[in-house]
């Protein structure tokens, strides 16, 4: 029997480094994005300030000089000391755009891409 925990991620992490912020109900929260994937992201909190327990949030991700942004509801699925796994509950068909487009960029695998895309639907 393995000791190594089953892994159960259906959605390819793309490490990714963008100037990106949690917005919550009462203002903003500055985070540092350490991968997304087509449901979620990983973020580690840039300071002290965490987001208010069961609140649904939005993560924002901006990208190519500003002149893009992903915008993602999300919710915290885990927290692990100052490291977020949020998972998303909601994006737009814009963000939903921007955010095929990052992932198809770094896996550089297309039918890899349409297995994932497959899955969400």
């Amino acid at each position: 029997m393995s000791n190594e925990p089953e892994n159960r991620r259906r959605f390819s992490r793309i490490a990714f480094d963008a100037d990106s912020r949690l917005r919550t109900g009462d203002g903003e929260i500055p985070v540092n994005l350490l991968d997304i994937s087509l449901k979620g992201a990983l973020v580690t909190l840039a300071d002290a300030t965490r987001p208010p327990p069961a609140q649904e949030l939005v993560l924002e991700i901006l990208l190519a000089g500003h002149d893009a942004v992903i915008r993602m509801a999300c919710e915290v699925a885990h927290a692990e000391g100052a490291q977020l796994g949020l998972k998303c509950l909601h994006i737009d068909l814009q963000s939903a755009s921007h955010l095929r487009r990052l992932v198809e960029l770094n896996l550089g695998d297309p039918d890899l891409l349409d297995r994932e895309l497959a899955r969400l639907s």
